[in-house]
């Protein structure tokens, strides 16, 4: 980075909060009282982000007379759910590319579900008035640099092939560039339905209330500390009491599970995310950003991009910070340097948004698992159910699955339950040192393949052949 284009990046992050944006909403909630005491229940979800708050809704909507339970270990939507982009994807395979490569065989049945799921939460946020700032604008995946461009085509050619690429279009430079304007742009993918854009901490804070009114009890501030099976129930200890319950439901995602031995199958891999302040008239029109889609490139270090609702771009990615030992903590929810590379990489992006400068800047965790989306299980002879390994892209993927999760606590064979993706597991990644030296090389792998056309080097050829996920 030239000196000049750096200060000039430092300078534009001077106010910026270090909080995230979505979380500081007037409108956000109060916390309900802590669990004392013993509680029972028929089922008992333990998480209240997205994976829990869906699960708890979902178990109400199958059987109302359902007494169940739901702790958070904080407030609702304070981690993940409340710190993301808000793209709100049909995709359950983190995109076509890794489902075509993991899946080929059930893709067409993977895509058809999770466009049936993205519909089934544009319903609900009208069915119970989620105000969430809900827009099914789409997304473009633009390519910055040729190889991506035919990337993007050969990408599109399997997607026709495959007779899933209605309401996909290749876009050339000029047609990318009358959507949004940047010189970075050479191309553009645009899935004009698969994606929404929302309001991801409205979202959880909808989810709760919604929750809360069909009946379901909800107790923040109480971490789940112990699971253990209690005859034909399970217990879980919490720091004033205990909850037992006849099933029970796991959505803690990046934070270490009840079920010690699904521990391994994931990794906290910190993501940034820097806002602008609002922009002016006259800056939206240098940008021309009409239609309000969602927007990624296509490196393997990428960025995600979108307006909010007040006019601010979001942009985030690139950066993607493995911590030694996978320990989540709220030290490495801010990283300066990260800060300042996103920020260079913002002005290099739109260059006629010079002097715009960012409101806030933060950052958290994603659960990570080797085949980038999400997996599933049981424990304790079928009286628990969990799904985590979302990958960043669990904004609309866990609602399918907590759909998931109650299949396999009722027992049910379903089209859902069937799915190889649901009856097998990623790789488990190795104990330190070794899963954090492996990530470190594939990490620089993957930036030497985005300096180099897009070819992938030894390295990431023989973790192609092991079946890992390090492809995006």
């Amino acid at each position: 980075m030239a000196p000049v284009a750096m200060r000039s990046a430092a300078r534009s992050l001077s106010d910026a909060q270090p909080v995230p944006f979505w979380l500081e909403d007037p409108g956000k909630p109060g916390a309900v009282p802590a669990l004392t005491g013993t509680e029972k229940c028929d089922l008992l979800v333990v998480g209240g982000g997205y994976s829990g708050l869906w699960t708890a809704l979902l178990a109400k909507e199958r059987e109302p007379d359902r007494d169940v339970v739901l702790i958070e270990g904080r407030e609702v939507g304070w981690a993940a759910s409340g710190r993301n982009g808000g793209f709100c994807a049909a995709s359950l395979t983190h995109g076509f590319g890794n489902g075509l490569a993991r899946w080929p065989d059930e893709l067409t049945t993977l895509e058809r579900l999770g466009e049936r799921n993205l519909d089934a939460i544009e319903a609900a946020v009208a069915r119970y008035s989620l105000d969430c700032d809900f827009e099914r604008t789409g997304e473009i995946d633009v390519a910055t640099e040729p190889h991506q461009l035919e990337e993007l085509h050969e990408m599109y050619e399997a997607a026709r092939r495959l007779g899933l690429a209605d309401g996909l279009e290749l876009l050339d430079r000029d047609a990318v560039r009358a959507q949004v304007d940047s010189p970075t742009f050479l191309g553009g993918l645009h899935d004009r339905r698969g994606v929404a854009m929302l309001h991801p901490a409205k979202l959880a804070w909808g989810l709760k209330r919604a929750c809360l009114d069909l009946g379901v009890r909800i107790f923040e501030n109480t971490p789940g500390l112990e699971l253990v099976s209690l005859g034909a129930g399970m217990g879980v200890r919490t720091p004033y009491g205990r909850v037992v319950a006849r099933r029970v439901a796991l959505g803690t995602n990046v934070f270490p599970s009840l079920v010690k031995r699904v521990r391994y199958y994931t990794v906290p891999v910190y993501d940034y995310v820097l806002t602008t302040e609002p922009l002016t008239d006259a800056q939206l029109a240098s940008v021309g950003w009409k239609n309000r889609q969602g927007l990624g490139d296509s490196a393997n270090q990428f960025h995600y991009f979108r307006i909010t609702a007040d006019n601010r771009i979001l942009w985030g990615g690139y950066d993607a910070i493995y911590p030694f030992g996978g320990r989540v903590s709220a030290e490495r929810d801010h990283r300066p340097e990260t800060y300042l590379r996103l920020a260079e990489h913002f002005f290099r992006c739109f260059p006629q948004l010079e002097g715009l400068r960012f409101s806030h800047a933060w950052g958290g965790a994603i659960d990570t698992c080797s085949r980038f989306s999400a997996f599933f299980g049981t424990a304790h002879q079928g009286k628990v159910a969990y799904a985590a390994g979302f990958t960043g892209l669990g904004v609309g993927a866990t609602r399918f699955g907590a759909d998931v999760m109650l299949d396999l606590l009722a027992g049910e064979h379903t089209e859902r339950t069937e799915l190889k993706m649901v009856r097998s597991k990623p790789l488990p990644f190795p104990p330190e040192p070794i899963a954090w030296a492996g990530i470190g090389i594939t990490k620089w792998s993957l930036a030497r393949a985005d300096e180099n056309g897009g070819r992938r080097n030894l390295w990431l050829k023989a973790m192609d052949r092991l079946g890992l996920g390090f492809d995006s």
